[in-house]
């Protein structure tokens, strides 16, 4: 194993170094205690981090909260879509229960949030699907080899564009930089990635990419802007955020339904 340089949190081949830890052991832990804990049956499950958006999905009819099988709340939609909320902020909580999601069978994920923008030109409110994310969070470093930015899977990717797209959306895609330091965001990071061709500025894109890669299971984002980095505004709860995020859900959803409708299941 090489060593890292003074300082540097990894060394280079971390990507490549077997793990002690092993999410099935979380899952047998589950399935001791809750036989059922099996998330294979359903289309996929999409991320929730607003409490809000959670408890709208939670008052849709025919929607049922399932047992706690992993750290954070679930329920299955009329759908059979899984909802997972109540897990916290950042790439690492969310890389958390995706690799406890995947390990009770999860197929695919979507993760669907909040984001600054880093232009002017889009408002409060705007949707973006992510296209791909500038890893600048600590958890891609773990599980891929060092590189700038990680891709959602393009099938579902697409799917999740136009299931946005036949609800009425004017989603655009962009590129999302990623960073766990939400209070550390500077004028010359938000210069360096516009000009890199970012959008937004969100905190689990990448974690979440870098996961489900690894894992092999595909996966997508969409982002809902909050408030601006390009020139400083904070959040004001414009109910134009609120309706792109329960667009965004309804798109999540249709494309989760349609790909496993298309693979025959």
């Amino acid at each position: 194993m090489s060593m890292p340089a003074p300082g540097a949190p990894l060394p280079a081949d971390k990507h490549l170094l077997p793990s002690l830890t092993d999410p099935a052991e979380h899952a047998a832990y589950i399935r001791a205690r809750h036989p059922d804990a099996d998330l294979a049956r359903s289309p996929g499950v999409i991320l929730l981090y607003q409490s809000s958006l959670a408890e709208h999905a939670a008052r849709r009819t025919g929607t049922r909260p399932l047992e706690r099988w992993v750290s954070a709340d679930l329920h299955r939609t009329a759908e059979g879509v899984v909802l997972c909320s109540g897990f916290g902020r950042g790439a690492p909580a969310a890389g958390l229960v995706v690799e406890q999601l995947i390990a009770l069978g999860a197929r695919a994920v979507i993760t669907i949030g909040t984001a600054a923008t880093l232009t002017d030109i889009l408002q409060p409110g705007a949707l973006v699907i992510c296209q791909d994310a500038l890893r600048g969070e600590g958890l891609s470093h773990h599980y891929l080899p060092p590189g700038r930015y990680v891709a959602p899977d393009p099938d579902l990717t697409d799917r999740l564009a136009a299931a946005a797209a036949t609800l009425g959306a004017a989603a655009r895609r962009g590129r999302a930089w990623t960073t766990d330091a939400l209070y550390r965001e500077s004028a010359a990071e938000v210069r360096q990635y516009t000009a890199e061709d970012a959008v937004v500025a969100d905190m689990e894109a990448a974690g979440i990419l870098a996961v489900t890669r690894y894992r092999h299971v595909p996966a997508a984002a969409a982002f809902a802007v909050a408030d601006s980095l390009a020139s400083r505004a904070p959040r004001t709860n414009a109910p134009q955020t609120g309706e792109g995020l329960r667009l965004l859900l309804d798109a999540a959803t249709r494309a989760l339904t349609d790909r496993d409708a298309k693979s025959g299941r």
